[in-house]
């Protein structure tokens, strides 16, 4: 058998010596007169989980486009994989892998053809021309993602679920080094959206850098190493959840409760209570200086006859950070929060699954 002529790679450059595996300073983009990005900056680290969170239309789509050079924006700079997407597109895209919200699949083709031919247009070396590697890394992709045994049927009649697993592993199959989705569990059932976040999590600790895009606080919650909170095309914070929780969820939280509830309002000028505020029908809430005064509290109201029922310290969810953001977005949430209130959650982005 002769030699088989493999393609010269590209020189490209090292993700290794960039800062970030992407970094967007002062985007914006309008389709136009509606702006769909404005000023937009933020960076995603190398093998971690970023999530652009926020509500439908604040440009997370838009976002993502921009950073696979799908769409070119008219002010800004962006550096995927130390490379410019806007000049650069062709490099950049094959070393992505993109699901998005309603995933281009061929429901005429069974699993398999569809994989087979994202294999073709990405490249992916065959060696002995046989496509016997490309085979195999087609099973092994289709088995990582739960899809195997139906690699022979016509996709028209897989589930959404089952097309959202097929996406993910064509996603992967060209090991990129890049992952963005875009809403993957977008009608999906309970059950199936929670394996693809388990999956997208296992992606993660094998050192994948991912990039997902969700309106759902319910899904960021424990997946994401960082957050990017976006609104009307641009980002209002950004970090991780630990650094969020210390720049807006200041001291320490307890919710207490007595079978005479009035009782508990004397400590509200209590050494180390910061805050506290306490509604009829729900517990009161102290904000403390620190976790250690929770025992000072309970010994002082023993002391005066105070028959406590609940005394719960409240360790603030991404809901709560993400509620606390908005407010001191528009100028009036931190007072809510510096008085140690837990944010309402009347104002929802997505319905928890």
């Amino acid at each position: 058998m002769g030699e088989v002529m493999t393609p010269e790679t590209p020189d490209l450059p090292d993700p290794a010596d960039a800062p970030a595996a992407v970094e967007l300073i002062g985007v914006s983009h309008s389709f136009g007169d509606v702006p769909a990005l404005s000023d937009l900056s933020f960076v995603v680290p190398f093998s971690r989980v970023t999530v652009l969170l926020g509500p439908n239309g604040a440009g997370k789509t838009t976002a993502i486009r921009a950073i696979t050079g799908a769409l070119s924006p008219t002010a800004g700079s962006i550096l995927t994989l130390g490379l410019d997407p806007r000049t650069d597109g062709d490099d950049v895209r094959p070393r992505c892998g993109v699901v998005s919200a309603k995933p281009a699949l061929y429901d005429r083709l069974s699993g398999y053809d569809n994989l087979l031919y994202s294999a073709q247009l990405y490249g992916v070396d065959t060696r002995d021309g046989t496509g016997r590697e490309v085979g195999d890394r087609i099973r092994s992709s289709a088995a990582r993602f739960g899809i195997l045994d139906a690699l022979d049927h016509q996709v028209g009649g897989y589930s959404t679920g089952m097309k959202t697993r097929l996406a993910l592993a064509r996603s992967v199959l060209h090991e990129p080094e890049l992952l963005l989705f875009d809403e993957p569990t977008s009608g999906l059932d309970p059950e199936s959206a929670y394996a693809v976040l388990e999956l997208i999590s296992q992606m993660s600790s094998e050192g994948h850098t991912v990039v997902m895009c969700t309106h759902l606080l319910a899904e960021a919650e424990g997946l994401a190493d960082h957050i990017v909170v976006m609104e009307s095309g641009h980002s209002l914070v950004a970090g991780s959840p630990d650094d969020l929780t210390d720049r807006y969820w200041p001291g320490d939280l307890v919710m207490l409760d007595a079978e005479a509830p009035d009782q508990l309002d004397r400590i509200a000028n209590w050494p180390g209570v910061v805050g506290y505020e306490r509604d009829p029908g729900s517990p009161a809430q102290a904000r403390l200086d620190s976790a250690g005064r929770v025992a000072d509290l309970v010994i002082g109201l023993a002391r005066d006859g105070v028959r406590l029922t609940r005394v719960e310290p409240h360790q603030p969810t991404l809901e709560d950070l993400y509620f606390a953001v908005r407010r001191a977005a528009r100028g009036d949430g931190l007072a809510t929060v510096a008085r140690g209130v837990v944010p309402a959650s009347t104002e929802r982005i997505g319905a928890h699954r």
